[in-house]
């Protein structure tokens, strides 16, 4: 249950990055308030995935990089931001270093 609700934290970040973007520096309404949704409803869940037991270094790790790479991703297919080769192997080392945090935590 925990993962479950740690992705769909991750799928509300997201759209509310992706909206906070579209929102234009707050000038476009619905936008706005999809960001400000989005930002709530993923602390709700995060909050949740935090109280079924999930290490909160391992959480907010995974939260946190799994968000960064899906909005660099998403970010260039849907505004055509910059999306470089260094951008996608820091990326790339991101999710390795969480990925070695998640492995120490079941140790």
């Amino acid at each position: 249950m925990a993962w479950f609700l740690l992705s769909a934290a991750i799928v509300a970040e997201v759209a509310g990055t992706l909206s906070l973007r579209a929102s234009d520096g707050f000038t476009r309404g619905w936008f706005t308030l999809a960001s400000l949704a989005g930002y709530a409803v993923a602390l709700v869940l995060l909050g949740f995935v935090l109280k079924h037991g999930m290490p909160v270094g391992v959480a907010y790790g995974i939260w946190a990089a799994t968000g960064v790479a899906l909005v660099a991703v998403l970010g260039r297919v849907l505004f055509g931001d910059a999306l470089t080769v260094p951008m996608a192997f820091g990326l790339a080392l991101i999710m390795a270093g969480v990925l070695l945090v998640e492995t120490g935590a079941t140790r």
